[in-house]
């Protein structure tokens, strides 16, 4: 057994458009800003110019690959109205990675919609499938072949959460799960239409791409391990939280409550499995089945737990090597594609990656089939809700000067990138 990680592995970080370019203006989150609900975005890292020097910072860290996100408000300001001088800005994106020989895994939607779309009901539109699976083919058909890795939506889960049942997005809709299941199940449609139509288009240029999902998933455990109730609750949050918008794409029907078998017009449509993982939860069933099947979150009075993040979320590294093993039974390749500590001291971060990469090098000598590991972020950046309070980068940004400073951390992570093991 090898004491390394696999050769020709792919090691980076990862950004999105919209928390990391700035002056972007037409679409729900800069809506959502504008009217008081958030510290607005702004100018963010200026990454739309100075991606030039983020890049060779990346390279300099030892990455590879990297992860970043188009913004389909700037090239589809208006409906069906493609900005031809967008398209040749992230052209020259994705050239200046190739120039430096770092791996493009390109998102496609990272939170945010277009305005237009927005005022449509966004992803309770049903037709927000048509929307999305035009702008897929179009960006494959515009940035091809520059593109191998593709990830059509991120975190379809925590969207449809946070926007449609607690209301911590925008839209704002709070307990309709309803809501939930809808934006579920338009997502799941929009990936399956997106695949086909880019595997269609690749097919006809000889292209072969690998297309998909950049899924959220937590480290679940029961509040009480003597609890059945707990146990049942954390199994559900597994199974729906986790699993069912993957298991969904692979079988061809739908695994949404409610709407379980709905067929979809395809199986099998996901090349990878990208998975963005943070922390654990312990769940607790503090109701009965009909009011809340998945339980509560809680934190154990008795038990103790890891360090708990700025964003007041637990330090699992164990749980990497969890949700890994849980994901290796669908035998498609994996992709860490998010994972990262909010904290201003730079020596817990610089743990927390040793720890995580620990258990991931773990889930791989057991024969997991992890393909990248990309930490979030390569820069501190527009933390959605949060602001700029939340310090996730390998390197600081100071939002006054545009100057970056490379972390320790981020020259700790190239160490283990150029020794291949931690």
């Amino acid at each position: 057994m090898s004491d390394s990680f696999p050769k020709n592995f792919l090691w980076g970080s990862s950004t999105s458009a919209y928390q990391v370019e700035g002056g972007n203006f037409n679409n729900d989150w800069y809506e959502w800003e504008s009217a008081g609900k958030t510290e607005p975005c702004g100018n963010a890292c200026e990454h739309y110019t100075h991606f030039p020097e983020d890049f060779r910072l990346a390279k300099e860290l030892g990455h590879n690959a990297h992860r970043l996100g188009l913004e389909w408000s700037r090239l589809e300001k208006e409906e069906g109205k493609w900005d031809e001088e967008e398209w040749d800005h992230y052209r020259k994106v994705l050239d200046e990675l190739i120039k430096l020989e770092i791996e493009p895994v390109l998102t496609l939607n990272h939170f945010t919609v277009p305005t237009w779309l927005s005022k449509k009901g966004s992803w309770l539109n049903h037709d927000s499938a048509v929307y999305f699976s035009r702008f897929a083919l179009k960006a494959i058909t515009e940035l091809s072949p520059r593109v191998k890795y593709w990830i059509t939506i991120n975190e379809p889960n925590i969207l449809a959460i946070l926007g449609y049942y607690t209301g911590e997005w925008p839209p704002q809709h709070k307990k309709d799960f309803r809501e939930v299941v809808e934006v579920s199940k338009n997502m799941l449609l929009a990936h399956t239409s997106a695949y086909e139509k880019m595997k269609g288009y690749a097919n006809s240029q000889n292209l072969t791409p690998m297309i998909g999902v950049a899924k959220a998933v937590t480290a679940f455990h029961p509040y009480s391990r003597l609890s059945l109730l707990d146990w049942a609750s954390t199994f559900l949050r597994k199974k729906y939280y986790n699993h069912s918008f993957i298991n969904s794409l692979i079988k061809g029907s739908m695994e949404l409550p409610g709407l379980h078998g709905r067929k979809l017009s395809s199986k099998g449509t996901v090349d990878f499995i990208g998975l963005n993982y943070y922390f654990r939860q312990f769940i607790r069933r503090s109701k009965p089945f009909k009011e809340n099947p998945f339980g509560d979150v809680a934190s154990p009075a008795n038990r103790k737990m890891g360090l708990i993040t700025d964003m007041g979320w637990e330090v699992y590294p164990r749980g990497l090597y969890e949700v890994i093993k849980s994901f290796s039974r669908y035998r498609l390749p994996i992709m860490i594609s998010e994972n990262g500590i909010a904290t201003r001291e730079d020596e817990v971060r610089i743990s927390y990656i040793k720890d995580h990469l620990k258990e991931m090098f773990k889930a791989i000598s057991k024969g997991a089939p992890v393909i990248g590991y990309f930490h979030w972020s390569l820069l501190d950046n527009f933390e959605w809700a949060e602001g700029y309070s939340k310090k996730f980068g390998l390197v600081d940004v100071d939002f006054k000067t545009q100057e970056r400073t490379v972390r320790p951390s981020g020259k700790y992570l190239k160490e283990v990138i150029e020794a291949g093991r931690v």
